[in-house]
């Protein structure tokens, strides 16, 4: 079992810094349109922004690669100087190197089964006034589209009262998604294009299951927006585009095949022993 440290805002903003650093490294760019849709700064508590009950947000993130959470963090970080806790799994926790940092940054560990005190958790924190991040998609979509989404995140948001900001990211799948590894020389200058929506607000009793597949809809028409006015041009079948454009990443089809494949495997192997 990994060192679990207690939440530290000093450890979050010395990982803010470090990824700013990274950045800067690369000289990655980062295009973003619909930034007035994010929360206002609001008062500061020191270097960050004070946590007010009432003010909780829930962004649903799309997930295309494993930086995806970065750049909504820096995102908001520049914006807001604001703090964004996500939903981490259970096997990110469990990881030796990566376990303490998540315990660190303050984050909500979905475990391998059992995770209504997840929920439970997340719901407080919203309610607290923390802004929590959530990858409806539950993995990486592979086709790079947005798969089907669960609802969790439009039932935490009805239930904590609470909007749902939609963050559309493109772009930062080609630095680091699967079966693609990170490449420095892809890394340097790198453009990475984001689409803020406007806030989803949800009466209690929202029917969630038509509420998730509206959300879908608004994520993937971000990422449309993103590929629209993406200043890279891609070569023919370029792994990194959709098939549906030409590119060269598995179809709608071979993507759920895939995933198939995948959630047979897990169940195969079972929850990690702690």
């Amino acid at each position: 079992m990994p060192w679990r440290p207690a939440p530290n805002d000093r450890f979050y903003r010395l990982i803010v810094r470090t990824g700013l650093f990274l950045r800067w490294a690369f000289r990655i760019r980062v295009i973003s349109t619909g930034t007035g849709h994010l929360p206002s700064a609001g008062p500061r508590n020191g270097v960050s922004r004070a946590v007010v009950p009432g003010s909780g947000a829930v962004f649903a993130v799309t997930h295309f690669g494993y930086l995806d959470f970065a750049v909504a963090e820096l995102l908001l970080w520049k914006h807001a100087r604001a703090q964004l806790r996500f939903l981490i799994h259970q096997g990110a926790a469990d990881h030796w190197f990566a376990g303490p940092a998540v315990s660190a940054s303050g984050h909500v560990v979905v475990g391998y089964t059992g995770r209504t005190g997840a929920y439970d958790e997340a719901v407080a924190k919203l309610r607290a006034g923390e802004y929590l991040a959530v990858f409806p998609e539950a993995g990486v979509s592979r086709s790079f589209t947005v798969r089907g989404c669960r609802t969790g995140a439009v039932r935490m948001a009805a239930e904590a009262g609470v909007p749902v900001i939609p963050v559309s990211v493109w772009g930062a799948h080609r630095l680091l998604t699967r079966g693609h590894g990170f490449s420095p020389r892809r890394a340097w200058r790198a453009p990475v294009r984001v689409h803020v929506g406007s806030a989803l607000a949800y009466a209690p009793d929202v029917d969630a299951e038509a509420a998730t597949a509206s959300l879908r809809d608004i994520l993937q028409d971000g990422i449309g927006r993103c590929i629209a006015d993406f200043p890279l041009q891609p070569e023919p079948r370029a792994w990194w585009m959709p098939a549906h454009l030409g590119g060269g990443a598995p179809t709608e089809a071979e993507r759920e095949i895939l995933d198939t494949d995948d959630e047979a495997r897990g169940r195969r192997r079972g929850p990690r022993r702690k």
